[in-house]
Protein backbone atom coordinates (compact mmCIF):
# COMPACT_ATOMS: atom_id res chain seq x y z
CA UNK A 1 0.00 0.00 0.00
CA UNK A 2 1.26 3.57 -0.54
CA UNK A 3 0.48 7.11 0.08
CA UNK A 4 -1.64 6.20 3.55
CA UNK A 5 -1.39 7.63 6.82
CA UNK A 6 -2.36 6.18 10.65
CA UNK A 7 -4.81 9.05 11.05
CA UNK A 8 -6.93 9.22 8.09
CA UNK A 9 -7.78 12.88 6.44
CA UNK A 10 -11.66 12.29 7.12
CA UNK A 11 -14.28 11.61 4.69
CA UNK A 12 -11.17 12.04 1.87
CA UNK A 13 -11.33 10.02 -1.40
CA UNK A 14 -8.62 7.65 -1.32
CA UNK A 15 -7.82 8.34 2.31
CA UNK A 16 -4.78 10.06 1.26
CA UNK A 17 -2.66 12.34 2.49
CA UNK A 18 -1.50 15.70 2.55
CA UNK A 19 -0.52 17.56 0.74
CA UNK A 20 -2.56 15.71 -1.72
CA UNK A 21 -6.22 16.43 -0.40
CA UNK A 22 -5.33 20.04 0.44
CA UNK A 23 -8.28 22.52 -1.81
CA UNK A 24 -5.08 24.94 -2.51
CA UNK A 25 -3.15 22.77 -4.53
CA UNK A 26 -5.83 19.88 -6.17
CA UNK A 27 -6.29 19.54 -9.32
CA UNK A 28 -9.43 16.88 -8.71
CA UNK A 29 -12.40 17.77 -6.49
CA UNK A 30 -14.75 15.37 -5.11
CA UNK A 31 -18.08 16.60 -4.94
CA UNK A 32 -20.90 14.40 -2.90
CA UNK A 33 -24.30 14.72 -3.73
CA UNK A 34 -26.37 13.00 -1.22
CA UNK A 35 -29.84 13.30 -2.88
CA UNK A 36 -33.00 10.86 -3.40
CA UNK A 37 -35.46 13.17 -3.23
CA UNK A 38 -37.07 11.96 -6.76
CA UNK A 39 -36.14 7.92 -6.68
CA UNK A 40 -39.07 5.90 -7.81
CA UNK A 41 -38.13 2.11 -6.64
CA UNK A 42 -35.01 1.08 -4.59
CA UNK A 43 -34.16 3.80 -1.91
CA UNK A 44 -30.87 4.41 -1.10
CA UNK A 45 -28.86 6.38 -3.38
CA UNK A 46 -28.57 9.13 -0.83
CA UNK A 47 -26.04 6.78 0.98
CA UNK A 48 -24.23 6.07 -2.53
CA UNK A 49 -21.63 8.65 -1.90
CA UNK A 50 -20.36 7.76 1.64
CA UNK A 51 -20.26 4.33 0.70
CA UNK A 52 -17.88 5.10 -2.53
CA UNK A 53 -16.29 7.12 -0.09
CA UNK A 54 -15.24 4.78 2.48
CA UNK A 55 -14.71 1.79 -0.39
CA UNK A 56 -12.05 4.24 -2.02
CA UNK A 57 -9.60 3.91 1.30
CA UNK A 58 -8.91 0.40 0.12
CA UNK A 59 -7.47 0.86 -3.12
CA UNK A 60 -4.43 0.96 -4.55
CA UNK A 61 -3.16 4.47 -6.02
CA UNK A 62 -1.17 2.94 -8.91
CA UNK A 63 -2.80 2.12 -11.78
CA UNK A 64 -1.27 -0.36 -13.82
CA UNK A 65 -2.74 0.38 -17.42
CA UNK A 66 -1.62 4.11 -17.23
CA UNK A 67 1.36 3.43 -15.34
CA UNK A 68 0.37 6.57 -13.56
CA UNK A 69 -0.27 8.13 -10.00
CA UNK A 70 -2.94 10.82 -10.68
CA UNK A 71 -3.54 11.48 -6.92
CA UNK A 72 -0.37 12.98 -7.24
CA UNK A 73 -2.46 15.67 -8.78
CA UNK A 74 -3.88 16.04 -5.90
CA UNK A 75 -7.65 15.14 -5.15
CA UNK A 76 -9.62 16.89 -2.69
CA UNK A 77 -13.33 15.88 -1.26
CA UNK A 78 -15.19 18.29 -0.41
CA UNK A 79 -18.15 18.46 1.96
CA UNK A 80 -21.29 16.81 0.78
CA UNK A 81 -24.07 19.00 -0.25
CA UNK A 82 -27.29 19.64 1.94
CA UNK A 83 -29.41 17.71 0.23
CA UNK A 84 -32.78 18.38 2.14
CA UNK A 85 -33.76 21.35 -0.77
CA UNK A 86 -37.10 20.37 -3.69
CA UNK A 87 -36.25 18.81 -6.09
CA UNK A 88 -35.56 22.42 -8.74
CA UNK A 89 -34.11 23.85 -5.48
CA UNK A 90 -31.62 20.91 -5.70
CA UNK A 91 -30.48 21.79 -9.18
CA UNK A 92 -29.61 25.40 -8.36
CA UNK A 93 -28.03 24.21 -5.46
CA UNK A 94 -25.57 22.01 -7.53
CA UNK A 95 -25.50 24.96 -10.31
CA UNK A 96 -23.87 27.46 -7.64
CA UNK A 97 -21.66 24.70 -5.75
CA UNK A 98 -20.17 23.00 -8.49
CA UNK A 99 -19.83 26.82 -10.66
CA UNK A 100 -17.39 27.88 -7.36
CA UNK A 101 -15.73 24.86 -7.93
CA UNK A 102 -14.62 25.08 -11.43
CA UNK A 103 -14.36 29.30 -11.11
CA UNK A 104 -11.29 27.79 -8.65
CA UNK A 105 -10.02 25.38 -12.05
CA UNK A 106 -10.65 21.87 -10.22
CA UNK A 107 -11.57 18.74 -12.10
CA UNK A 108 -14.64 18.27 -10.82
CA UNK A 109 -16.10 14.90 -9.92
CA UNK A 110 -19.97 14.97 -9.05
CA UNK A 111 -21.12 12.16 -6.66
CA UNK A 112 -24.19 11.12 -6.65
CA UNK A 113 -27.16 10.36 -5.11
CA UNK A 114 -29.81 9.53 -7.86
CA UNK A 115 -28.91 11.10 -11.46
CA UNK A 116 -31.08 14.32 -11.20
CA UNK A 117 -28.26 16.15 -9.54
CA UNK A 118 -26.48 15.45 -13.00
CA UNK A 119 -28.01 18.70 -14.47
CA UNK A 120 -26.91 21.27 -12.48
CA UNK A 121 -23.17 19.99 -12.85
CA UNK A 122 -23.60 20.08 -16.62
CA UNK A 123 -25.34 23.57 -16.44
CA UNK A 124 -22.17 25.52 -15.07
CA UNK A 125 -19.98 22.94 -16.92
CA UNK A 126 -21.96 24.30 -20.55
CA UNK A 127 -21.32 27.69 -19.15
CA UNK A 128 -17.22 27.03 -18.03
CA UNK A 129 -16.53 25.25 -21.42
CA UNK A 130 -16.96 26.22 -25.03
CA UNK A 131 -18.38 22.88 -27.63
CA UNK A 132 -19.42 20.79 -24.85
CA UNK A 133 -21.56 17.23 -25.24
CA UNK A 134 -22.90 14.78 -23.29
CA UNK A 135 -22.10 11.38 -22.99
CA UNK A 136 -24.56 9.53 -20.92
CA UNK A 137 -23.49 5.85 -19.86
CA UNK A 138 -27.00 4.61 -18.38
CA UNK A 139 -29.47 1.88 -19.00
CA UNK A 140 -32.44 4.65 -18.90
CA UNK A 141 -33.11 7.17 -21.40
CA UNK A 142 -34.19 9.42 -18.95
CA UNK A 143 -35.98 11.91 -21.35
CA UNK A 144 -39.27 11.89 -20.24
CA UNK A 145 -40.54 15.86 -19.97
CA UNK A 146 -41.97 15.25 -16.41
CA UNK A 147 -42.21 12.69 -14.27
CA UNK A 148 -44.16 12.25 -11.19
CA UNK A 149 -43.16 15.13 -8.82
CA UNK A 150 -41.91 17.35 -12.10
CA UNK A 151 -39.36 18.55 -14.71
CA UNK A 152 -36.17 17.67 -12.21
CA UNK A 153 -37.18 13.97 -11.42
CA UNK A 154 -34.02 11.66 -11.91
CA UNK A 155 -35.50 10.23 -15.04
CA UNK A 156 -36.01 13.56 -16.82
CA UNK A 157 -32.85 14.63 -16.02
CA UNK A 158 -31.35 13.95 -19.83
CA UNK A 159 -34.14 15.90 -21.40
CA UNK A 160 -33.36 18.69 -18.95
CA UNK A 161 -29.28 18.31 -20.15
CA UNK A 162 -30.47 17.80 -23.39
CA UNK A 163 -31.68 21.94 -23.53
CA UNK A 164 -28.26 22.13 -22.20
CA UNK A 165 -26.39 20.61 -25.08
CA UNK A 166 -25.84 17.70 -27.10
CA UNK A 167 -25.64 14.51 -25.89
CA UNK A 168 -24.95 11.12 -27.05
CA UNK A 169 -26.68 8.15 -25.13
CA UNK A 170 -24.65 4.58 -24.68
CA UNK A 171 -25.91 1.47 -22.99
CA UNK A 172 -29.62 1.90 -23.07
CA UNK A 173 -31.79 -0.52 -22.86
CA UNK A 174 -34.93 0.16 -21.04
CA UNK A 175 -37.60 3.39 -21.70
CA UNK A 176 -40.77 4.51 -21.90
CA UNK A 177 -42.77 4.84 -25.32
CA UNK A 178 -42.95 8.43 -24.76
CA UNK A 179 -39.53 8.94 -24.69
CA UNK A 180 -38.78 7.98 -28.13
CA UNK A 181 -40.17 11.53 -29.63
CA UNK A 182 -37.50 13.16 -27.51
CA UNK A 183 -34.19 10.56 -28.43
CA UNK A 184 -32.01 10.98 -31.54
CA UNK A 185 -31.65 7.57 -32.96
CA UNK A 186 -28.77 8.86 -34.26
CA UNK A 187 -27.11 9.79 -30.91
CA UNK A 188 -28.16 6.63 -29.07
CA UNK A 189 -26.42 3.32 -28.77
CA UNK A 190 -28.83 0.78 -27.28
CA UNK A 191 -27.10 -1.74 -24.95
CA UNK A 192 -28.04 -4.31 -27.59
CA UNK A 193 -26.81 -2.69 -30.25
CA UNK A 194 -23.19 -2.19 -28.11
CA UNK A 195 -22.20 -6.16 -28.63
CA UNK A 196 -22.58 -6.10 -32.07
CA UNK A 197 -21.22 -2.87 -33.10
CA UNK A 198 -18.41 -3.43 -35.62
CA UNK A 199 -16.92 0.14 -34.20
CA UNK A 200 -18.30 1.46 -31.24
CA UNK A 201 -15.64 3.28 -30.27
CA UNK A 202 -15.40 5.29 -33.48
CA UNK A 203 -19.58 5.33 -33.24
CA UNK A 204 -19.38 7.19 -29.96
CA UNK A 205 -16.37 9.93 -31.19
CA UNK A 206 -18.10 11.00 -34.24
CA UNK A 207 -21.02 12.16 -32.69
CA UNK A 208 -19.07 14.00 -29.60
CA UNK A 209 -17.87 17.87 -29.55
CA UNK A 210 -14.12 18.53 -28.48
CA UNK A 211 -15.44 18.77 -25.08
CA UNK A 212 -17.12 16.48 -23.74
CA UNK A 213 -18.46 15.77 -19.78
CA UNK A 214 -19.58 12.48 -19.09
CA UNK A 215 -22.34 10.95 -16.98
CA UNK A 216 -22.21 7.54 -15.53
CA UNK A 217 -25.12 6.04 -13.91
CA UNK A 218 -23.98 2.61 -12.33
CA UNK A 219 -27.01 0.88 -13.84
CA UNK A 220 -25.31 1.08 -17.26
CA UNK A 221 -23.41 -2.12 -16.10
CA UNK A 222 -25.15 -5.56 -16.04
CA UNK A 223 -26.31 -5.74 -12.58
CA UNK A 224 -24.28 -8.85 -12.05
CA UNK A 225 -21.38 -6.96 -11.36
CA UNK A 226 -23.23 -3.89 -10.22
CA UNK A 227 -26.49 -5.10 -8.28
CA UNK A 228 -26.43 -2.37 -6.00
CA UNK A 229 -28.33 -0.05 -7.75
CA UNK A 230 -31.92 1.52 -7.19
CA UNK A 231 -33.18 0.72 -10.95
CA UNK A 232 -31.30 -2.67 -12.07
CA UNK A 233 -31.67 -3.62 -15.75
CA UNK A 234 -30.52 -7.36 -17.15
CA UNK A 235 -28.41 -7.18 -19.96
CA UNK A 236 -26.04 -4.28 -19.16
CA UNK A 237 -22.51 -3.99 -20.12
CA UNK A 238 -19.32 -5.13 -18.94
CA UNK A 239 -16.18 -3.11 -16.62
CA UNK A 240 -13.96 -3.59 -19.99
CA UNK A 241 -16.81 -2.45 -21.84
CA UNK A 242 -17.28 1.06 -19.88
CA UNK A 243 -13.60 1.42 -19.70
CA UNK A 244 -13.48 0.74 -23.29
CA UNK A 245 -15.72 3.23 -23.82
CA UNK A 246 -13.54 5.96 -21.43
CA UNK A 247 -10.40 5.08 -22.98
CA UNK A 248 -11.37 5.99 -26.80
CA UNK A 249 -13.33 9.40 -25.75
CA UNK A 250 -10.17 9.91 -23.60
CA UNK A 251 -8.04 9.77 -26.06
CA UNK A 252 -9.69 11.44 -28.59
CA UNK A 253 -11.15 14.36 -26.59
CA UNK A 254 -10.79 16.43 -23.66
CA UNK A 255 -13.24 15.16 -20.67
CA UNK A 256 -13.56 18.13 -18.72
CA UNK A 257 -16.61 17.06 -16.02
CA UNK A 258 -17.93 14.07 -14.63
CA UNK A 259 -20.45 12.30 -12.54
CA UNK A 260 -21.10 8.84 -10.94
CA UNK A 261 -24.49 8.17 -9.65
CA UNK A 262 -26.88 6.18 -8.44
CA UNK A 263 -24.73 3.82 -5.98
CA UNK A 264 -27.14 2.64 -3.96
CA UNK A 265 -25.42 0.92 -1.14
CA UNK A 266 -25.71 -2.34 0.25
CA UNK A 267 -24.40 -3.24 3.77
CA UNK A 268 -23.37 -6.96 2.89
CA UNK A 269 -21.56 -6.42 -0.37
CA UNK A 270 -19.10 -3.93 -0.50
CA UNK A 271 -17.71 -5.00 -3.84
CA UNK A 272 -20.59 -3.01 -5.46
CA UNK A 273 -19.24 0.73 -3.65
CA UNK A 274 -15.65 -0.57 -4.41
CA UNK A 275 -16.03 -1.00 -7.98
CA UNK A 276 -17.73 2.79 -8.42
CA UNK A 277 -14.41 4.26 -6.61
CA UNK A 278 -12.44 2.48 -8.44
CA UNK A 279 -14.32 3.22 -11.87
CA UNK A 280 -13.53 6.91 -10.81
CA UNK A 281 -9.95 6.75 -10.08
CA UNK A 282 -9.28 4.73 -13.37
CA UNK A 283 -11.33 7.43 -14.80
CA UNK A 284 -9.25 9.98 -13.88
CA UNK A 285 -6.32 8.22 -14.62
CA UNK A 286 -7.15 7.89 -18.01
CA UNK A 287 -8.25 11.32 -18.51
CA UNK A 288 -4.84 13.07 -16.87
CA UNK A 289 -2.72 10.49 -18.25
CA UNK A 290 -3.48 12.18 -22.07
CA UNK A 291 -2.03 15.49 -20.53
CA UNK A 292 1.33 13.92 -19.52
Amino acid sequence: MTNKKQNHYPGAFGNLEQPYCSYNTAKIAILPIPYDGTSTWIKGADRGPAALIEASGNMEMYDIETDSEVYRRGIVTLEPLDCSAEPDEMAEQVYHTARRILNDDKFLVGLGGEHSVSSGLVRTTVERFENVSVLQLDAHSDLRDEYEDGPYNHACVMARIKELCPIVQVGIRSMDVSEKKNMDLNRALFAHEWFDHPDPIEWINSRLTDNVYLTIDLDVFDPAIMPSTGTPEPGGLWWYDVIKIIHGVAAQKTIVGMDVVELCPDPSNKAPDFMAAKLIYRTLSMIFTKEK
